[in-house]
């Protein structure tokens, strides 16, 4: 069929149906939009997904928001930005070689993180603390509440209008206790792939500022495993060089492990469909070994590294700045720009409160509380 184009979607299955395993989420049995579109003309569903989620506020506010290391402390460690970009790259890399659908892989990369808050996990804390008897604050559900409510960028419809498996792999995220069906392999893939970025990045950010060393992570069984390999391989290495290769070894070895042992059980399932895999029990995670040492590595990391003294004292005063700043928007609504008025009306002031101090970036928050508090 001619196009004026240079591609079509006909090229997009086509490719696909040459690249993509039977087991893997094919552009053409995508369930599609709730807010129904005519298809692009050469870019799949997925595709257009990770470019809005790509393009959105949201994502760029990534920048300015702490993964775990405040900017007190230097400006070499990530952000939520690098790390997503990295969770990305580590997914897509899996996904290429389980043959899986990398378009989706990286849309939902790309937005694992997009509702997190200013200050990490302790700004997450804070905030669901103030919203604890109406149903708590969740990163992932704001996620979803970003791309479906809040990030309008189209006058056609609500939100980001992103399709129904990327809406359903963020909601997975949600609550991973609830029992049911699995969710897609690209769904499972990227959260193996979170979890192995943040053991490997943590511990070089902690590194590299000083709070631990690798002789005092030289036990754990990933960084000794990681430091032999590089020892037996290299002479000479110390400082810089030698955490380099440490954390180099530490991301290419999960990685390696994990897609040695999900290959081999793909193919001792032998799925024909992603309906398969739905209603399975499998999920995609390191051999047990591995797995063992993650663990190990990462009760380490929540002892030493994220129950820092330095750490908690910076935490415990960006919480108490959330809560203060909660308390006078939740009192005072002439305090919200007057275009989040409406939204105020829709979900309360309360709920407003928090929404808004979410999507605020490290620095713009600070400045905020100055701003609000500056007689105090």
């Amino acid at each position: 069929m001619a196009t004026d184009t240079p591609h079509s979607m006909m090229d997009v299955d086509e490719r696909e149906r040459r690249l993509l395993a039977p087991y893997a989420m094919h552009s053409s049995d995508s369930m599609g939009r709730f807010c129904p579109e005519s298809e692009h003309p050469y870019r799949g569903p997925f595709q257009r997904d990770r470019d809005r989620i790509l393009h959105s506020s949201a994502y760029r506010r990534l920048s300015g928001k702490m993964q775990v290391f405040t900017g007190e402390m230097g400006d070499y460690h990530r952000t939520r930005l690098t790390h997503t970009q990295e969770v990305a790259t580590i997914a897509r890399t899996l996904g290429r070689a389980l043959m899986l659908n990398e378009d989706l892989i990286e849309a939902l990369a790309l937005m694992h993180d997009l509702g997190h808050p200013p200050y990490g996990h302790a700004g997450e804390d804070a905030l669901n603390e103030c919203l604890a008897d109406e149903g708590g604050f969740s990163h992932n559900q704001f996620g979803l509440t970003i791309v479906q409510e809040i990030e309008i960028r189209y006058h056609e419809y609500p939100g980001l209008n992103l399709t129904r498996e990327v809406l359903a792999g963020q909601m997975s995220r949600v609550d991973k206790q609830v029992k049911g069906k699995r969710p897609l392999l690209e769904v499972q893939l990227v959260d193996a792939a979170d979890s192995t970025t943040y053991d490997a990045h943590d511990t070089d950010d902690a590194v590299k500022l000083g709070l631990v060393s690798l002789d005092e992570m030289s036990h754990l069984g990933l960084v000794q495993e990681a430091l032999a390999y590089v020892q037996k391989r290299y002479s000479g290495l110390n400082g810089e060089l030698l955490r380099k290769a440490v954390v180099h070894r530490l991301v290419n070895h999960q990685v390696t492990c994990l897609l040695k042992h999900t290959s081999q059980q793909l193919k001792e399932r032998a799925f024909e469909n992603t309906q398969q895999v739905i209603d399975s029990d499998f999920l995609i995670g390191p051999p047990p070994e591995l797995a063992e040492q993650k663990k190990e590595l990462e009760s380490f990391l929540y002892a030493k590294v994220y129950r820092h003294p330095d750490l908690i004292k910076v935490r415990e005063a960006a919480q108490a700045r959330l809560k203060e700043m909660f308390c006078e928007y939740s009192e005072n609504r002439s305090c919200f720009p007057e275009k989040y008025l409406p939204r105020c009306e829709k979900v309360g002031v309360r709920r407003m409160a928090v929404e808004y101090i979410a999507g605020m970036t490290d620095h713009f928050c600070e400045e905020t509380y100055r701003r609000m508090f500056s007689s105090s």
